[in-house]
Parts: C-alpha cells; structure tokens; sequence
C-alpha cells in the first residue's frame, strides 16, 4: 500500500453507514480524496503498516453536515432587513439591493464568507441558489467545500441576466464547464413556480435531463402560494409541476412546508429529495413543514439552513436541534424525530435528498473523505453516558455548538486543522465585507423615499411580465375599427368595457416613477356598472425602445391592490405632482396569427380630448418574444386598415399636459 495513505483514528467513529455502526478507538484508511477502509484502529494499523497515522484522541469523528439548501452569497445581505414580511423583505430591501450591488465580485466574497463559516461549522456539502453560480463554484471550490451549485433562472430581469432566454443560455454554459468536476455538481434552479413560466420550467427539466443534473427548486414555502395555486390552476403546486415534466430529472425541492399526501406520494415517486429549513420558515412565519409525514411516505429529507440573509446563520448544529423540538412541539410527542434520525437527515439521507449520496454522507469504504471531527470534551456536553451506544446521536443534536467543530476534511484535503481555516484567509474577508455593509447602508438611506419600497410596504405588490410593446394611435372615429374587428380576421378572445378613473402621482428627480391609482368600473351590455376594482401600478421610464414603425418596447411595471382613497395615497406618498384623467375603454384581447394582444380603444372624457385613441399591445418575459411581437404589429395595422393614422409615443398624461398647455 502506497504511504501516502492516512489512517486517521479517534476515540469514538459515528459512520452513518448502512449498519449504522459506531465504533470505539475505531479509524479510516484515506488514500487520496477516498475512504479504503473503515474498521477498528489495530485492524487497520495492521492492515496499513506504511501508513501515516493520525489519532484525534477523544475527538468524534463523523461524516460532514449535508446544507441541502441555502443561498451563499447572501452572506453579504446578513441582517440587512429583519422582521419583515417575505415580500416587503424581498421585494422592498433584497432586490433592489442585488439589482444595484450583485455581480461576480460580490458573489465570490459572499461564497467566500459562507465557506469560512460552513467550514467552522462542520458542513462538508452544500445545495447553493442564486445567480452567477459559476463564480459561486470558483469560490467553492478554491475553498474545497463540496458544492451543488444551481444557476438561477427567473421571469424576472435578474443581476446576471436580462431576460430568462440569457439565464438558460448561461445555465448551459455553466453546466458544461462543470460537469464532471471533483467537487461541484453544477445544476439549474429555476427559483419557484410563481416566479417561472411554464415554459421556463419546461426548458429547466429537459436541460437537466440532457445533461443529468439536479434541478433545485423551491416549492409550497408559504400557504398564500399554494392558495393561490389552487384558485388559479385547481390543483396544488406538485402535480402542476409535475405535468410540465419539471419531476422527470433528479429534483432537490427546497421547503415543502404546505404540500399534501398525494403530493408527497408524487415526490417519493419520482425520487425527489426535499429540504427541511427550520430556522428559515419559522422566522419568515412560513409554517411547520410535515416532516414526519415525509419520512414515513419514504421521502429523502435533507435538512438547510437557507440563505444567511433569512436564517440569519449558516448553522446547522442549531438546524439540527430546532428540526428536532418543532417536529416534537407539532405533534405534542417527545418520541418523534429522534436525534439518531436527525442525524441521518443531517448526514447520508441528506446527501441522498441533494443527490449525492454516492459521494458523500457517509464514511463508508469507496465513498469521498468528507468528514468532521468534534470537541466533546467540552463543559456543556459534560458528563457522557455510554451505556447505549446511540446516545452520541443526543450528545450531536441536543448539546453540539458549532464551535465545537475542531477539524474538517473534504476530499481527502484538510480544511480546517485544530480549529484554524487552511484555505480561507478570513481576516481578509471580513474587511471586504464591512466595506460592502457600508456601500449598502448609503445606498438604502439614499433611497428611503422611493416610491416602490412605500408600495411594497401597504399592499401586494407584483411585476407584471419584463417587457410591454405597444403602439398609440390617434383616429377621428371608432366605427370602422369596430367593423373591422368583427370582420373575423381576428379571434375575439374575450371583450369588456371600463369607465376608467385615474389618478396619476409624479415624483421630482431621482424618482423615475410615475404612479396611478385607478378604479374601473365595468360595464355590461345595458350601459350599468356591474363590478368595482381599484388598482396602483407603479412604472419606469416610458419607453426602453423606439421601432421603426413607432412600436414602443416598454420595461414592466409593479402592481398592487388600491384598498384606501386616493386622499390616503396623496398623503401616503406625497407627490410633487398630481394628474386626474378618466376615460371610457372597450378592450379586447384577439388572438392573430396564434399570437395574443390586447387592443383598447379609448375616449378621453376628463379632460375632454377630439377623437379616439387605438392601443395595441402585448407583453411578455422574454426579450426575444417582444421583438418578435412588435414586428407584428405591423401586420394588425395592415389587418384594421389604418394607414394614416397619426402615431402617439407620449403616454396619456403627457398627451394631456400637452393639451392644458
């Protein structure tokens, strides 16, 4: 046997193995980044007479903590915003901090600073989300953690790209630069089912299945979503997925608080693995996943931390011990979720949820050497009682501080040695990072007065699809564009008509913004309202791009329910400037050459306008759709006869400044 061999002992082995055996002065036979053999220390001292030894005296050697879902850059957004709601914390503060501050540099320190404290605290593998996720496995790897790194794809324009056709081109080159690598499993994680398209999930399962990656995903987090799921679909959130195929690759579903029998059923099946965040979902007011459930059923259940920015730690000693009260709490039973199966969740059933349980999770001859060594002999795990064997699974879950963690090897190479970082220089870090809280701290004071984070913090508030392409056209009557859409050269999908009354709020530079609060009132065939909706959308600049036949590509705007009056709104965000335009709208939505749009034509009633005003228009959340519909508004133009018709680029409320004079 060659001598570069490690026989590495201690005095007691948690192996997480299929036997579950526990050894007592047990060690490892490590060649390389492999474990050889796993037994009693003179078995393998004989075994290995040219070896190097190293005994770890009364350490607790074990395999390394399995983070089966966290997002690691965001080391840098620790405590940027606490106590808020998910979407007044991710839309109000997280966003529009990644939009203005995440790039690669970010992403490499953030890794960096969540590698530092992984390491310390004994997580060996981790199941990573967030965007450029080949700068996160640089960072990975350079600290020798082992990473399952998933690249990002949203509907939304994100910090890496700026349309999700740009985040599936890079999620490919991603993964082929990847594939294979001894320590990063590249995947793809399309982030959730309401903030994809069917058709980008479509496209994330068979890039996964093309190239036999994960995709990791997060599912059922919060109970407004599966509400919401169930009035707009009618049915939950896993079988929906489950029909656009997203369950055919190998899946890592993050969360799972809100889903059902059937649904965990349908995971099992298709030989999901699930991530259990405790800390995340209680302090987000997520809700109590159905563990127990899960892991009867025969699920794969990992256990994560989720992103340092909402946990607000990357701990999983403390992870490990909070599973274990809330599944006890939940179902008022001290037996449930034992240490010895929190273990196995932290460890080998771990790596089986992220799909690497043929890697690592256990020490187990063949497998990779990932493990850690603890310091038990230490006063709040003091005395030991060792007459059953398994309660070193109680002293791991209910009396372990990651600070007990003394050394850490992954792959063969020492990580951490006598608790001092090998591969990290954190002093260095940490400086980074505390230039980086200064920058956002500026930043966040600065913008204090936007008009979005006051939106997000009253109502709901949504981006519609990423780009809006439209074309304003003013005409001296209505009749023959009514002739003409019912000539059936259009499909009529669907016709209504509004009373429109608006309000529009402007703001002085540097707020870009214009926000509407409007309330429709819809108008059946007899000429009587029927229906009442108020509503606030808040826009960007007007226009991104100009056509040449005067088509407009627009970026998107936010929208939310308007539940108070408008002199609640004026005082709430205190305009510079205030616009009040009502008209009367018939608006339909055609279907023409298989392609949807809208067409509106309007009267401007207050203040009184001449004439009509024809909109066409059309949105979407690629890049590369919208310039494919805006050349076919030509074609609608040709189909309605208009030909002279006078193009309008203004909106409606510089068309009325201009008109007032």
């Amino acid at each position: 046997m060659p001598d570069e061999t490690l026989i590495l002992s201690s005095e007691i082995i948690v192996t997480m193995d299929e036997e579950r055996r526990i050894l007592r002065r047990g060690a490892l036979a490590i060649a390389g980044d492999t474990i050889l053999h796993v037994g009693s220390n003179d078995e393998l001292q004989a075994a290995y007479p040219g070896a190097e030894h190293l005994d770890l005296g009364t350490r607790l050697i074990m395999p390394g903590l399995v983070n089966a879902h966290t997002h690691v850059p965001m080391a840098l957004l620790r405590g940027l915003a606490d106590d808020l709601r998910l979407d007044v914390w991710l839309l109000g503060y997280i966003m529009p901090v990644e939009r203005e501050f995440v790039d690669e540099d970010f992403c490499y320190l953030g890794t960096q600073l969540a590698c530092a404290e992984m390491i310390r605290g004994g997580i060996t593998s981790f199941a990573d989300m967030y965007y450029f996720e080949d700068i996160v496995a640089e960072a990975t790897s350079s600290a020798g953690l082992r990473g399952v790194c998933g690249q990002t794809i949203l509907k939304f324009p994100s910090p890496d790209a700026e349309s999700y056709d740009d985040s599936l081109a890079a999620a490919r080159q991603f993964i082929e630069k990847w594939k294979g690598h001894p320590l990063i499993t590249p995947s793809i994680a399309p982030h959730a089912p309401y903030t994809c398209t069917p058709e980008i999930l479509q496209a994330c399962a068979e890039l996964a299945v093309e190239f036999d990656i994960p995709v990791h995903i997060h599912i059922a987090e919060t109970q407004s979503e599966v509400d919401d799921w169930r009035a707009q679909y009618g049915m939950p959130v896993v079988p929906w997925i489950k029909k656009l195929g997203l369950l055919e690759p190998k899946v890592i579903a993050a969360h799972c608080v809100h889903i059902d029998e059937g649904e965990m059923h349908t995971l099992e099946h298709a030989h999901a693995g699930v991530a259990h965040n405790p800390s995340s979902n209680l302090k987000l007011a997520s809700g109590f996943a159905p563990v127990m459930e899960m892991l009867g059923i025969g699920l794969n259940v990992g256990i994560g931390t989720d992103g340092p920015a909402s946990n607000n730690d990357l701990d999983m000693f403390e992870e490990l011990r909070l599973a274990s009260f809330i599944a006890k709490t939940v179902t008022n039973d001290p037996t449930t979720l034992p240490a010895q199966t929190v273990v196995e969740m932290a460890t080998c059933m771990g790596a089986q949820a992220i799909h690497l349980g043929d890697v690592t999770g256990s020490l187990t001859a063949g497998k990779r050497a990932d493990l850690i060594a603890l310091d038990t002999a230490v006063t709040h795990n003091w005395p030991q009682f060792n007459r059953d064997a398994s309660a070193v699974y109680s002293r791991i879950v209910y009396a372990t501080k990651s600070s007990d963690v003394a050394d850490v090897m992954v792959n063969g190479r020492w990580l951490m040695r006598e608790k001092e970082l090998l591969t990290l220089n954190e002093a260095e870090m940490l400086e980074k990072g505390a230039g980086y809280a200064s920058r956002i701290d500026s930043f966040l004071i600065k913008r204090e007065g936007s008009v979005l984070s006051k939106l997000i913090a009253i109502g709901e508030a949504e981006q519609e699809e990423s780009y809006e392409i439209q074309i304003k056209l003013r005409l001296s009557e209505s009749q023959p564009i009514l002739e003409r859409l019912g000539d059936g050269n259009f499909e009529i999908l669907r016709k209504a008509h509004y009373r429109e009354y608006d309000t529009y709020f402007s703001f002085p530079p540097p707020e870009l913004a214009r926000l509407r609060y409007r309330e429709d009132e819809f108008i059946d065939e007899q000429g009587e309202v029927f229906n009442l909706r108020g509503r606030l959308t808040l826009t960007g600049p007007a226009a991104e791009r100009e056509f040449e036949n005067s088509v407009l590509l627009s970026r998107s705007r936010f929208i939310a329910p308007a539940n108070f009056s408008v002199r609640f709104y004026r005082e709430y965000f205190k305009p510079s400037d205030e616009l009040v335009i009502n008209k009367d709208r018939l608006r339909w939505l055609v279907r023409f050459n298989q392609v949807e749009f809208f067409i509106n034509l309007d009267q401007i009633l207050v203040p009184s306008l001449d004439g009509y005003f024809l909109e066409l228009k059309s949105r979407t959340w690629s890049r590369k759709d919208a310039d494919l519909k805006a050349q076919m508004i030509e074609d609608i133009l040709a189909q309605l006869h208009i030909v002279k018709a006078e193009p309008v680029l203004e909106e409606y409320p510089e068309i009325v400044h201009a008109q007032l004079g």
